[in-house]
């Protein structure tokens, strides 16, 4: 399959198609539908360096999912050590790796979740090099039916850590299937159909299972208590962030100084993802100006021409606010209401812009609807009697 891709694609048309995510170009070839074109770019997206011009890049500087651009694998750290942030869950995953290894057994299956950009994967990354052991990564989208599943198992060596993103996306009869995985370490696989079907047992390493998920309650009450660590991440602070970008800072050759970093880290949303993304765009900017210290001065007039303001709010908050402020009086309004206004998905609203607006508190989620508070009215400019009061 893959001597007849290259023979209908060059090397380049496959690397901007994995990182536009871009199906119909694989389509083409014969024998490649959409699941498995689908395959085919969940395995090789960390494995493709990208190259596109800033003209094809997400429009949504400050959305917390991976941007093509972001080129962050070669930043990730490699051990517990190095990680910033996240301090109870390291020194938590520090003692259970260490009494893994002492007992010399594979490490409980473990489950991430919280907002995206937090480090997810990059714990994934770090436990396999903790453990000594071999990563193979998947996504829930890409594991279509039980038979991509057997063979993904198939091919663990003991201890070794199968990492599922997106795990909330798993099909029903694919999470049946990983129940007896998890449990027994063993796989039912049931061959034939009608009369002549038989069930086929095999027997599986003793593997790892981590699951990373921005949607907990998506998950199903029998998965989610299959697994033993259950850890959330948490948005960062200011000076944790300040962290990564030093270590960033170092690692691109970008010189900051200290109230520069603070400026970019207030504007991060609490994300390191961000926080990065963003340290990358202001110094392009400072590169074209020829400017080779960035001071906070450099860093506040780059980022208010990428339009993310003191708060980290951009374009699309102050559009999801202001809908809210000025067609419904504050709120409440259903979420169903504001995505069909904005032109934007229910998903993407309640895992990209609600999450920090709530945090920040200028967002309610009520059984009614979503409702602004005042400290969003302030923001905002808006005066208190905002009932009668029309946005220009």
């Amino acid at each position: 399959m893959a001597l007849t891709i290259l023979s209908n694609l060059s090397p380049s048309q496959i690397q901007s198609s994995i990182l536009q995510r871009d199906k119909d170009a694989f389509k083409v070839v014969s024998g490649v539908g959409s699941k498995l074109a689908e395959r085919i770019i969940v395995e090789l997206k960390d494995k493709t360096t990208s190259n596109l011009p800033v003209e094809q890049m997400s429009k949504n500087i400050l959305s917390p999912d991976k941007h093509v651009s972001d080129q962050e694998f070669s930043l990730r750290p490699s051990y517990l050590k190095e990680f910033v942030g996240q301090q109870q869950i390291k020194e938590n995953l520090s003692v259970f790796i260490q009494a893994a290894k002492s007992r010399a057994e594979h490490l409980d299956h473990t489950l991430f979740y919280g907002p995206p950009g937090l480090g997810k994967t990059t714990l994934a990354q770090i436990i396999s090099k903790e453990m000594g052991v071999n990563l193979k990564s998947t996504s829930g989208p890409a594991i279509s039916k039980a038979a991509d599943l057997a063979a993904i198992l198939t091919n663990l060596q003991d201890k070794d850590i199968l990492f599922i993103d997106e795990i909330h996306r798993l099909s029903t009869n694919i999470e049946e299937t990983l129940y007896q995985a998890m449990e027994d370490f063993v796989l039912d696989i049931i061959i034939g159909e009608g009369p002549a079907a038989r069930t086929v047992k095999i027997n599986l390493p003793n593997f790892t299972l981590v699951g990373a998920t921005t949607r907990l309650g998506l998950l199903s009450n029998p998965l989610r208590d299959r697994f033993g660590i259950p850890l959330r991440l948490h948005f960062y602070k200011v000076e944790e962030l300040k962290l990564v970008l030093t270590r960033v800072g170092q690692l691109l050759e970008i010189k900051l100084t200290d109230d520069a970093l603070e400026e970019i880290a207030r504007r991060s949303r609490g994300t390191p993802r961000i926080a990065i993304r963003l340290a990358k765009r202001v110094r392009d900017f400072a590169a074209v100006d020829k400017i080779v210290e960035i001071d906070r001065t450099i860093a506040s007039n780059s980022l208010d021409r990428l339009e993310v303001d003191k708060i980290g709010l951009d374009g699309n908050d102050y559009r999801y606010l202001k809908f809210i402020a000025d067609n419904y009086s504050g709120g409440p309004v259903g979420i169903e209401t504001i995505a069909a206004a904005l032109s934007e998905q229910r998903d993407a609203l309640e895992e990209t812009i609600e999450p920090y607006l709530i945090q920040i508190g200028l967002l309610q989620r009520t059984p009614r609807g979503r409702t602004i508070t005042k400290a969003a009215l302030d923001h905002l400019g808006i005066d208190k009697n905002y009932n009668f009061f029309k946005l220009e």
